[in-house]
């Protein structure tokens, strides 16, 4: 329950300099700790990308075999997506957090004993399944501590994680590779999955101990700092006015379907890069392990850094909307330029297509995630959050497949870049069309 009115808090629960310091306890407390948990998740989720380096000679697979198998992790993802964001309501965050990741880490490390491609499409369903939840349960469990206002920082910190694990977990990934290559009598892609494994099941038993589900229950907070966050929620709830509370209510509206098509169009672009950026760089001669990874991880940079800039001027000039769709447009120019180097045989082309094209598909997706709590509250936000998310990456489902099935076929990656690249330029079109400016949400006028 909300707090009201000032009136109901202790004496000088409004002095602005005692809710600043108040809330940068709590971001202290929590955001480190779940931005750790999204970056074990995107070393789980990718590493398969560098696997495929060797395991598909080892295993004599196919690219329409891997290209099958990265993609069914979203099927996972997106059957469990909307239970996990319920359990999260009624079980709390840190029961569904440890959950989420214990299960994850144990379905990473059975990775190293693959053998067929069933067995292959069965762990990443599985890993998709476990990992359902955690990117919406995060953003709707910082609602219950942030108001708006002091909530996108956070949550560009958190969602970079992302675009950090890939700039990290290149170049470690090839150095698990090469290094334990032989070890033991495993191959180096059956020790990258051992080793990524591992740490995610120790953040899961650690997350029933670090997190808190709501601030009414965290023993780390007073009585006053509790206040501070109640009059701050229940007064945005207030600037914000009226929005659409009812989920069902909300699948009328095209704004709602819009959100989901425009988030499906950039996540292509984004697990395009995230499945086939090794082997695209590969194509065109870096066959070095090591050298691979960090060329990947310089490429991912420039994502982490979009990430940054992209949210920062966005909360700098007050505006979502067009930086969401310079950044897509950015992201899909990057790929075509990528097609088209491809064809070139560029290496150096290739590379700095990618990398744009990372900086401006990554870029996009923090600033993205601001536009859904302004149309949406309530149970509407609850499941809709997890609805976005899952139906948009069904789209990691479909690219990795198409590009799998166009180089099986054609022997060229390049036809099924253009293709995505024309749909990640959708998204700019349909934010356009169908998502709407809306007025800044201010911060709330209270008692200083």
């Amino acid at each position: 329950m909300t707090i009201s009115s000032t009136a109901a808090t202790p004496p000088g629960a409004d002095a602005p300099a005692e809710r600043d310091q108040t809330f940068r306890r709590i971001v202290w407390r929590i955001i480190p700790f779940v931005t750790l948990v999204w970056f074990l998740a995107w070393v789980d989720r990718v590493n398969v990308g560098f696997a495929k380096l060797t395991m598909m000679s080892d295993l004599q697979w196919s690219d329409a075999v891997y290209g099958a198998g990265a993609g069914i992790f979203f099927i996972g993802y997106f059957i469990f997506e909307v239970p996990s964001n319920l359990l999260l309501q009624k079980m709390g965050a840190r029961t569904t957090i440890m959950r989420i990741t214990i299960g994850w880490g144990i379905t990473c490390i059975l990775m190293a004993w693959v053998q067929s491609p069933t067995q292959f499409y069965i762990l990443r369903f599985l890993m998709g399944a476990f990992e359902a939840g955690l990117q919406p349960g995060v953003i709707l469990y910082l609602t219950f501590w942030l108001p708006t206002h002091r909530r996108g920082k956070a949550l560009a910190i958190f969602v970079s994680a992302s675009a950090v694990s890939l700039v990290v977990g290149s170049p470690l990934a090839a150095y698990i590779m090469e290094s334990t290559q032989g070890l033991a009598g495993y191959k180096g892609w059956q020790w990258l999955f051992l080793v990524e494994g591992i740490p995610s099941i120790l953040a899961g038993l650690a997350a029933y101990f670090v997190l808190t589900d709501r601030p009414a229950d965290a023993r780390w907070l007073s009585a006053r700092e509790k206040a501070h966050v109640a009059v701050e929620l229940d007064a945005e709830d207030q600037a914000l006015g009226p929005r659409e509370h009812s989920f069902f209510g909300s699948l009328r509206s095209a704004r709602m379907w819009a959100l989901i098509m425009v988030f499906f169009c950039i996540i292509a672009g984004n697990a395009t890069l995230v499945y086939y950026g090794p082997s695209l760089v590969k194509e065109v001669g870096v066959t070095d392990i090591k050298t691979l990874g960090w060329v990947m991880g310089g490429i991912y940079c420039c994502g982490w850094a979009g990430m940054v800039i992209n949210g920062y001027l966005s909360d700098r000039f007050k505006e979502v909307r067009g930086h969401t769709a310079a950044a897509a447009a950015i992201g899909a120019l990057g790929l075509l330029l990528a097609a088209y180097f491809l064809n070139e045989k560029s290496m150096m082309g290739v590379i700095l297509s990618l990398a744009l094209s990372s900086a401006g598909t990554m870029g996009a997706i923090p600033v993205y995630w601001q536009l859904p709590g302004r149309y949406l509250s309530g149970s509407a936000i609850v499941i809709g959050l997890a609805v976005i998310n899952s139906v948009a990456n069904l789209a990691g489902y479909f690219s990795p497949q198409l590009l799998g099935y166009l180089k099986t076929s054609t022997g060229r990656y390049s036809q099924g870049l253009t293709m995505i690249a024309i749909v990640e330029f959708m998204a700019v079109g349909m934010i356009f069309l169908f998502i709407g400016k809306a007025a800044p949400v201010p911060t709330p006028a209270l008692a200083r």
